[in-house]
């Protein structure tokens, strides 16, 4: 009896540290920068990011180097759009995020 009770927790735990591993394996990175009309680093921007079908969205600010970074982000399309005082970049569409990489964009805001 106690051997089969520890083969089950021994198939369990096999299983779920294969299952861990692969979701860590379908995350990558998206990362970027914010500028201005000028060509300027925007630090203190909110950049959203949302599913492609408009869903989900999710906000983070930029660095005082007008940097932002998603991380761990599950692979697949997405959308995103930053802000600051007033003014929008426009929709840069379907981004995709790869598994285990990092994708960078650069996001404008136009007055």
């Amino acid at each position: 009896m106690k051997i089969s009770t520890f083969l089950c927790c021994f198939v369990l735990l096999c299983g779920f540290a294969a299952g861990t591993s692969f979701a860590r394996a379908a995350t990558g990175t998206l990362e970027g920068t914010v500028l201005d009309a000028h060509g300027r680093a925007l630090p203190g921007a909110t950049v959203t990011i949302q599913t492609s079908d408009g869903t989900h969205p999710h906000v983070t600010r930029t660095d005082a180097a007008g940097h932002f970074a998603f991380v761990r982000w599950a692979a697949g399309q997405y959308d995103l759009r930053a802000y600051r005082k007033g003014s929008y970049s426009e929709w840069a569409k379907r981004i995709l995020v790869r598994s285990q990489t990092s994708t960078s964009i650069t996001l404008r805001v136009e007055p």
